[in-house]
């Protein structure tokens, strides 16, 4: 009889849902969840989240089976992986550390969950955050750092590991070491192109990935064939198109030309057919490019809009904005027919996209958001970034793809990023409409996921009017 008492009790909390829960810190529920690798739709999907991590994703709901602190209901929201910008800089000397710290809540307000910093003048302060995001001491996306960039004798960027010998080179990347850098960054304003080929050698000999620019006086398919993984900027796939692109190499490198001089002479001898022979020799050799497209686009057309009265000037530090001026002073001294191929240029450079998409390049979304680099925003600028995409031929999918799986692809972080499913770190977005239907989307943002926070459209604003808030202090 206690036998049968006792077992009608079990059955009757089992039926009440009131027996003993699993522990989460986060449930979702009635989400619809994009898969990013396919495009497919889920709807009506439940997550349990602990200590920052997807434990159980289920077609049912979950909030019966586990007793959490925080229960999202997601009916008409759609969720995907975290944003990736994998081109942002911090720098600006020591008095803009604050001013540069003060942007990383602002990622986050914009659904920007991780970033790469790809090298400036504040690395020690940059290896910091990196450190406080992770042990949830300081808000702010995940970063990723190359910490200072390797480069020759005199270089025009501040912070550089400059090298003019293969001893010192070694060096320096043992001092990369030394700092736990999470890949290699290169540049070519001083940097002889033998010791730069050398560089990226040593680096993938050692295990590193490594990105950069490219020394004119090289082609781009000899420095992918070297090993570089990564090409910042598009501008050097623009040099690859060109029909003449040995012609103006070797000019670049006895002197008769110069970087700027040559654009004009590159931008008018783009070649679809060896575009795509040469980026197919990209594709075949991994090497993936970030085209950091949004920055080209301000500045192509800064004669049509100045940005004088942009909201976001409001977030941006007043020491930040004053490094913007080098390249509006710069940009202003062109002439008409100057603004009219610097245009063209842009169209051009944006049109390629699309061939090295064809051809297998891996296109990776950044923007070169931070010091230095005028109007483009921090975490407002990917979503520009990803309109461009999606205007000049790159399917919402694919303009995704590239800002949710080509970063953890180059880092070797796709074990844990790129997908909302069980093991999974819960970076997670929630939107209001389908960026598969219309990527601006992605700018529809009610909600964001990263290291275990919830921040709901209430917490998203705070986040931006602290911003607003600081600048105005100054």
């Amino acid at each position: 009889m206690k036998f049968i008492l006792l077992f009608s009790t079990c059955l009757l909390l089992s039926a009440c849902g009131t027996q003993p829960s699993k522990q989460a810190d986060i449930v979702i529920s009635n989400a619809t969840i994009i898969d990013v690798n396919t495009g497919e739709l889920n709807k009506n999907q439940s997550l349990a989240i602990r200590d920052g991590i997807i434990i159980e994703r289920s077609s049912q709901p979950l909030n019966n089976h586990y007793t959490a602190t925080n229960y999202i209901d997601a009916q008409a929201q759609y969720l995907m992986p975290g944003l990736w910008d994998m081109h942002v800089h911090f720098g600006g000397g020591e008095e803009l550390i604050e001013e540069n710290k003060q942007l990383l809540p602002l990622y986050l307000a914009y659904g920007i969950t991780t970033v790469r910093d790809a090298a400036a003048d504040l690395s020690p302060s940059v290896l910091s955050w990196r450190e406080q995001v992770n042990n949830n001491q300081l808000i702010g996306p995940t970063i990723y750092t190359s910490g200072p960039k390797l480069e020759g004798k005199d270089s025009i960027w501040p912070g550089d590991l400059e090298v003019e010998t293969v001893t010192e080179m070694n060096a320096a990347i043992d001092s990369l070491d030394e700092m736990k850098v999470d890949f290699i960054k290169i540049t070519d304003s001083a940097l002889t192109p033998e010791l730069y080929l050398k560089a990226v050698k040593e680096v993938k000999k050692r295990g590193y990935q490594i990105s950069g620019h490219i020394p004119f006086s090289l082609s781009v398919t000899d420095v992918s064939n070297a090993g570089l993984d990564a090409i910042e900027h598009m501008t050097y796939l623009l040099k690859a198109a060109a029909i003449n692109e040995p012609d103006i190499s070797r000019k670049v490198a006895s002197g008769e030309l110069s970087y700027r001089s040559a654009l004009p002479i590159i931008t008018a001898n783009i070649d679809k057919a060896t575009a795509l022979t040469k980026y197919t020799v990209l594709a075949n050799n991994n090497t993936a490019v970030v085209p950091t497209l949004i920055g080209s686009q301000i500045t192509a057309y800064i004669d049509e809009d100045n940005h004088q009265n942009d909201d976001f000037l409001n977030y941006i530090g007043k020491g930040l904005k004053a490094t913007y001026q080098w390249r509006v002073d710069r940009a202003n001294k062109d002439t008409a027919e100057q603004i009219t191929q610097r245009k063209a240029r842009f169209v051009k450079t944006a049109d390629l996209l699309v061939l090295a998409q064809q051809a297998g390049v891996p296109i990776i979304a950044g923007t070169d958001a931070g010091f230095l680099n005028s109007y483009i925003y921090p975490g407002l600028s990917l979503h520009q970034e990803l309109a461009i995409y999606n205007d000049y031929g790159l399917t919402p999918l694919q303009t995704l793809q590239s800002a949710t799986l080509a970063g953890p692809n180059f880092l070797g972080k796709s074990q844990q990023f790129g997908a909302l499913t069980q093991g999974k770190t819960a970076d997670i977005i929630f939107l209001t409409a389908n960026p598969l239907t219309d990527i601006r989307n992605t700018q529809k943002l009610a909600g964001v996921i990263a290291h275990n926070r919830y921040y709901d459209q209430d917490a998203l604003n705070q986040l931006k009017a602290n911003a607003k808030k600081y600048v105005a202090g100054q």
